[in-house]
């Protein structure tokens, strides 16, 4: 018998479910817009922490409940909406954005409303975004006398300079056409989770040893300077070839055949 706890709970505010090799993070406060509590973005760093340990995991979905929000930000009705212990060095956001940030799943938003304020940084520490044609976007903190700081972190290289100036300094929303257009998100449809499935099953039938080394490199390289990261990437390079994975994709593209993935 079996007596190991799943690492993977829900919380009356985080739904945490296995669908499959698909991890799904849905927010479930739908009559708060799904805005974040502490206990949402605690719960939400420990699932994407867990996941980096099990192999089944291959993708990790975060998304709202309902249709009208992915995530409306901060709860503005709280009295601590912004703020958490101040002897911690750090909140509960900043450690999510860290988490994602170490993740070698890739992390898929899946946006099926207004994503606000906060829901911007999930939506940004995110690998990749598919968002519903009614879907707006915003950064409206200076409405409320503050402004996106945390999520500069994770926005700032997404987007054209100029329009996150706009955006922050202005608080006014922008469409999912326009996401779009400023590479805020991948894909635009009406059918979010038609959508969405396609963009999992091209990636679930890729090798997952390629993708967890790959999203690490990526990620790694993309904040030294090009001397450093080309020595690493070509170290890196090496270490790819000698996983199970590249031998069989190269014995499988020799034999004209899909590849059996070891994940290894």
């Amino acid at each position: 018998m079996n007596t190991q706890a799943s690492p993977f709970l829900s919380t009356p505010d985080l739904s945490v479910e296995l669908r499959g090799p698909t991890l799904w993070l849905t927010i479930t406060r739908e009559e708060r817009r799904n805005a974040m509590s502490h206990g949402v973005l605690a719960a939400m760093a420990q699932a994407i922490g867990a996941a980096q340990a099990n192999r089944e995991v291959r993708a990790i979905v975060v998304t709202g409940a309902g249709s009208k929000a992915f995530c409306a930000g901060a709860d503005l009705q709280s009295a601590s909406a912004f703020t958490t212990d101040y002897s911690e060095p750090h909140g509960h956001l900043a450690q999510l954005l860290r988490v994602a940030k170490a993740s070698h799943i890739p992390l898929i938003a899946r946006v099926n409303g207004a994503c606000m304020a906060g829901g911007m940084g999930l939506m940004s520490m995110c690998d990749m975004a598919v968002a519903a044609s009614h879907a707006v976007f915003g950064l409206p903190e200076v409405k409320v006398g503050v402004f996106p700081a945390q999520v500069l972190s994770v926005l700032q290289h997404l987007i054209p300079r100029r329009k996150l100036a706009e955006m922050c300094l202005t608080g006014e929303p922008i469409t999912s056409a326009q996401a779009l257009e400023y590479h805020l998100v991948n894909y635009v449809d009406d059918d979010v989770d038609a959508k969405l499935q396609w963009l999992l099953d091209r990636l679930l039938d890729k090798s997952p040893a390629a993708i967890r080394r790959g999203l690490y490199t990526m990620k790694k390289a993309e904040a030294m300077p090009f001397e450093e990261s080309m020595a690493f990437t070509e170290s890196q390079i090496a270490l790819f070839t000698l996983t199970d994975d590249a031998r069989e994709g190269q014995k499988a593209f020799q034999e004209k055949r899909k590849p059996v993935w070891a994940g290894k």
